[in-house]
């Protein structure tokens, strides 16, 4: 879904700013990866060099899909966060010791969970985490990105936010 610009009512002829047919959305530039998987968009938070890309790139190995790396493009529309890559980011993915690589990447999509890279996390987390993004709150994990576990728990997160079938 792509955000739309503000398109103003005419009323007797005349534009008129109180009545637009939307409002304008604002995109927020962030450092951050996302890939599609399950229910909706993973959101791979950190500092640099902490893994985001190589945690993405291990999700798309299990058949998640590339949506934007190192820099994501969010806006709130119609109650949900969404995410696209910058249009010259689209498609390519850091590869440590490789370089940039071209992916099939797919945009935009829903966020369903934001996953803040740390070092070192509570074994048994509090119930209902949330991360802030673009001014909203996005369901939240942390995790290391370098366990080799990592990818797994994100997609058992995922299963866990999907609505009963």
């Amino acid at each position: 879904m792509q955000p739309i610009a503000l398109q103003p009512r005419l009323v007797a002829g005349k534009p008129c700013a109180m009545l637009p047919s939307r409002t304008r959305t604002e995109i927020v530039n962030i450092h951050a990866s996302c890939v599609t998987a399950g229910n909706g968009g993973v959101l791979i938070l950190g500092n640099s060099g902490q893994g985001k890309s190589d945690l993405a790139l291990r999700l798309i190995d299990r058949g998640a899909k590339l949506v934007a790396d190192d820099r994501c493009d969010i806006w709130f529309d119609r109650g949900r966060l969404w995410c696209r890559p910058p249009e010259n980011l689209a498609g390519k993915l850091e590869v440590r010791g490789i370089g940039i690589v071209e992916r099939p990447w797919t945009a935009p999509v829903p966020l369903a969970l934001a996953v803040r890279l740390t070092d070192r996390y509570d074994r048994m987390p509090a119930v209902g985490q949330f991360e802030t993004v673009a001014g909203h709150p996005l369901p939240a994990l942390l995790l290391s990105a370098f366990e080799v576990s990592a990818p797994i728990k994100i997609l058992l997160a995922l299963e866990r936010l999907a609505p009963a079938a």
